[in-house]
């Protein structure tokens, strides 16, 4: 993603560092796109090209961004500040959602445990399953 905003921002018209990221070429950039009209008309094709079948709305951001900020080990405090929420069971029970992968290592983990001779070897995916079906 950050690949794709950088090259939004090089070929922009409208890239001084105090311009709108999505300016409105309709407005000669003094204003953003519509929200809306962006998602309608520009983020939503985009995921259903990256192949996302599930509806994306600007909540999906968030869920996303919590969600992966939790898997990359953020203190939950300080995810709970980002997100501005008045609580961390708000960021965890509601926006943040365990990965697959994480939830297979802790399978595995259990696993190690009562059947030690067996070491750490993978527990592999079932078939057609991805990180991103979580």
């Amino acid at each position: 993603m950050a690949a794709d905003l950088w090259w939004w921002r090089e070929t922009s018209k409208y890239r001084a560092p105090d311009d709108w990221v999505f300016a409105s070429p309709r407005t000669k950039g003094r204003y953003p796109f519509r929200p809306d009209a962006l998602l309608q008309k520009t983020i939503r094709p985009a995921a259903a090209r990256a192949g996302v079948t599930k509806r994306v709305g600007w909540h999906t951001f968030r869920h996303s961004f919590s969600t992966l900020l939790i898997a990359n080990g953020e203190n939950v405090k300080v995810v709970q500040e980002l997100m501005r929420h008045a609580s961390s069971r708000c960021t965890l029970e509601v926006y943040s959602q365990a990965k697959l992968i994480a939830k297979r290592q802790a399978q595995q983990h259990m696993v190690a445990m009562i059947f030690p001779e067996m070491g750490n070897s993978e527990i592999p995916l079932p078939p057609g399953n991805s990180e991103a079906s979580a």
